[in-house]
C-alpha cells in the first residue's frame, strides 16, 4: 500500500514538474520582456492646437517677475540666445505674442509632412538636423518654480 502511494505521488510530482517545465516562458524571457516594457516609450504625436498650450504654460513658468515678458535674466543661459532670437520689436525682452509666433514656427519646421502634428518620426528629424527638441507637456516642471522650468 505504501509503495503505491509512493509510485502515484511521484507520478503526479512528475507530472507537474514537466508541466512547469513546458508551460510559459523562462525566467530570462519573461526578465527580458519586463525590462522591454519598463524601458517602452509610446509614440510622441502632438499636435499644433496642443502645443498652443503647451506654449502659454511655459512662458508664464518661465516668466519669474510676472510682467509678461522674457527678459534675459529670466532664461536660462543654454536657451537664451534661442529665445531672444524670437524678440522681433528689439526692445530687450520677448512678449508672449513673439514667443508664441517663435515657438510655433520651430513647431512647423518640426512638423515635415505639414499635418498639423509632430510625431516621433518627425522630433527624430529635427534632431538629426540639430533644431531643438520641442518641449511637451512632460517637460513642464511638477512646481511653478521659473528655476525648475529652465
Amino acid at each position: 500500500m505504501i509503495k503505491g502511494y509512493m509510485m502515484r505521488l511521484l507520478l503526479v510530482g512528475g507530472c507537474a514538474l514537466t508541466l512547469i517545465a513546458c508551460s510559459g516562458k523562462s525566467a530570462d524571457e519573461k526578465a527580458m520582456e519586463n525590462a522591454e516594457l519598463a524601458n517602452y516609450t509610446p509614440p510622441f504625436v502632438m499636435s499644433r492646437l496642443d502645443y498652443g498650450g503647451v506654449i502659454e504654460r511655459r512662458f508664464r513658468r518661465l516668466d519669474a517677475n510676472n510682467n509678461d515678458k522674457l527678459e534675459p535674466s529670466e532664461i536660462s543661459p543654454r536657451r537664451r540666445a534661442l529665445v531672444m532670437g524670437f524678440d522681433t520689436n528689439k526692445d530687450g525682452a520677448v512678449s508672449v505674442e513673439e514667443w508664441s509666433r517663435g515657438m510655433l514656427v520651430r513647431f512647423d519646421r518640426q512638423d515635415l509632412n505639414h499635418d498639423g502634428t509632430v510625431t516621433s518620426f518627425e522630433r527624430e528629424r529635427a534632431r538629426e538636423l540639430h533644431d531643438t527638441d520641442l518641449p511637451t507637456p512632460d517637460d513642464e516642471p511638477a512646481n511653478g518654480s521659473a528655476a525648475a522650468a529652465r
